[in-house]
């Protein structure tokens, strides 16, 4: 871990409104972390921990306070400014894997890079391929999903993850639809990542996971505790 704050959120609120109704699910939310950290929020279904990942994730705005990330001023943000931050500085780890079915691990993998102008086909293609082999697919890189295991369609979700080189790496439930062993090295496989110098914040309600991480931050009822 260094000295640098890559995130920060102070007072950070997020009420969602429907007709007259009013529902807060996140209450004055501080929280820093710093390049280089591994970090798990935990807290059990509806505690507001994945509607924080998502303010973070630029995916959402909270209602008030003040979010800085990379040292950028979020609040000030065009929603085409965050969605190019948000592909160059985070990399996304979901639950359910989100590949597409009809591509290979190869072509899933170079998905992000789709949206960038300047890298050519071939550095594309390079890329994709080092990160397949980072996490140990260099063998099923022509593999369709419906052909690899869970843990190792994940294993081409974290390879997608890495392909924009980001700062930051978040992981939404990275082992719920796992078994035992199989998240025992996916985790694993996230610990190589940070010691290479990755930013990884995983969001879980896996005690055992959560405990691999340097600190936990625990949610309850839309507040830390």
């Amino acid at each position: 871990m260094s000295n640098k704050t890559i995130i920060e959120l102070e007072s950070i609120n997020k009420i969602y409104t429907t007709g007259k109704t009013k529902l807060q699910v996140l209450f004055d939310i501080d929280l820093q972390i710093y390049q280089g950290d591994l970090i798990s929020i935990v807290g059990p279904s509806g505690s507001g921990k994945t509607t924080l990942l998502n303010i973070i994730a630029c995916l959402d705005r909270a209602t008030t306070g003040r979010y800085s990330l990379l040292g950028a001023d979020i609040k000030s943000k065009s929603n085409d400014d965050l969605s190019m931050l948000r592909n160059k500085s985070i990399g996304f780890i979901f639950q359910s894997f989100n590949l597409l079915s009809r591509h290979t691990a190869f072509e899933n993998v170079q998905m992000p890079l789709h949206y960038s102008d300047v890298i050519k086909k071939k550095e594309r293609e390079e890329k994709a391929k080092e990160c397949l082999e980072l996490v140990d697919l260099g063998n099923r890189i022509q593999h369709y999903p419906n052909e690899l295991s869970g843990g190792q369609q994940q294993r081409v979700a974290i390879a997608r993850s890495l392909i924009n080189n980001p700062d930051i790496i978040l992981a939404d439930e990275p082992t719920g639809n796992l078994d035992s062993k199989t998240s025992a090295d996916i985790i694993g496989l996230l610990k190589k990542l940070h010691k290479s110098g990755k930013t990884i914040i995983i969001i879980t309600h896996d005690e055992t996971i959560a405990k691999e991480a340097m600190e936990t931050i625990k949610i309850h009822d839309g507040r830390i505790v």
